[in-house]
């Protein structure tokens, strides 16, 4: 007989299928962490993905609404503890499960909904995007990888938040062709791409050096069921990020920078020895 596990499975797999189709840097950060931590991750990578999409992809729909209804959906899948939609079937569990705060997926949805409306930003508006599209995505991730250790999550919540701002703050450097041209958006605060030089992009390379540096600190202190998982993902960023600094600030605005799948191998196999020895 069928049971409502086997709808549980189901729905698993499908946020396990969502990542593994969009991101192979994350599902192989994903494939190092301990088995049991492995799909709560895929189903919050599933449902940040899928309002991601919304807002970026679904051009001639409208997105205002389809944002609302995925947000109205959410709800209501958390507070009956099951949806027919399988990624938010998956992600019910996981924030019925792990107890993660609606303060948190709201203010990520709500950071979805400026890329509606924000072709730009100030200093404001920018931290509060960074907030909502990336901080609070790794407290999700955190709450999962602590296990219910309250206060190990209170300690590494500083740590947790600077790498999730170092993460996007990297793709927005990766991405600041497309999102230009594709979007007509702009992130960084105030920054004129008529005007993009090196000088400018040295002084935002500065402040996600000091973000990556405050969250090695909390990597170092995760579980182990947690810690190479992260790291790797750590590492990757980390490797993509020195490859733009390397290049001039023309060359940035010209193409989308990445690290080849072999490159990933080699992060991947320099990585576990570092971890196996203690040398993070």
């Amino acid at each position: 007989m069928n049971t409502i596990a086997l709808f549980d499975t189901v729905c698993l797999k499908a946020s396990k299928q969502t990542t593994y189709a969009y991101s192979t840097s994350f599902s192989l950060g994903i494939r190092s962490l301990d088995h049991r931590l492995r799909a709560p991750i895929h189903a919050i990578y599933g449902f940040v993905r899928f309002a991601d999409e919304i807002v970026d992809t679904f051009h001639g729909h409208d997105k205002a609404e389809l944002l609302a209804r995925f947000r109205a959906d959410t709800d209501r899948a958390i507070a009956e503890g099951i949806s027919l939609n399988p990624i938010l079937h998956s992600f019910q569990l996981v924030v019925n499960g792990y107890g993660i705060e609606r303060e948190l997926y709201d203010t990520f949805l709500d950071s979805m909904a400026m890329d509606l409306t924000d072709k730009s930003h100030d200093q404001g508006s920018y931290e509060t995007y960074i907030l909502g599209s990336a901080e609070v995505v790794g407290l999700m991730c955190l709450r999962v990888f602590c296990e219910g250790d309250d206060a190990l999550y209170q300690r590494l919540k500083p740590a947790a938040m600077r790498l999730g701002a170092a993460f996007q703050k990297v793709n927005f450097l990766r991405d600041l062709k497309d999102d230009h041209l594709s979007l007509g958006r702009t992130y960084f605060p105030e920054v004129d791409l008529s005007r993009w030089d090196d000088t400018t992009k040295k002084r935002i390379e500065a402040d996600i050096a000091d973000d990556f540096s405050a969250a090695l600190t909390g990597i170092r202190e995760l579980p182990k069921r947690a810690r190479f998982g992260v790291y790797l993902a750590y590492i990757y960023y980390l490797t993509l990020f020195r490859k733009i600094q390397a290049l001039p600030a023309c060359r940035v605005l010209k193409e989308r920078i990445r690290v080849p799948n072999r490159g990933k191998l080699v992060l991947l196999t320099s990585s576990y020895l570092r971890h196996s020895f203690g040398m993070l």
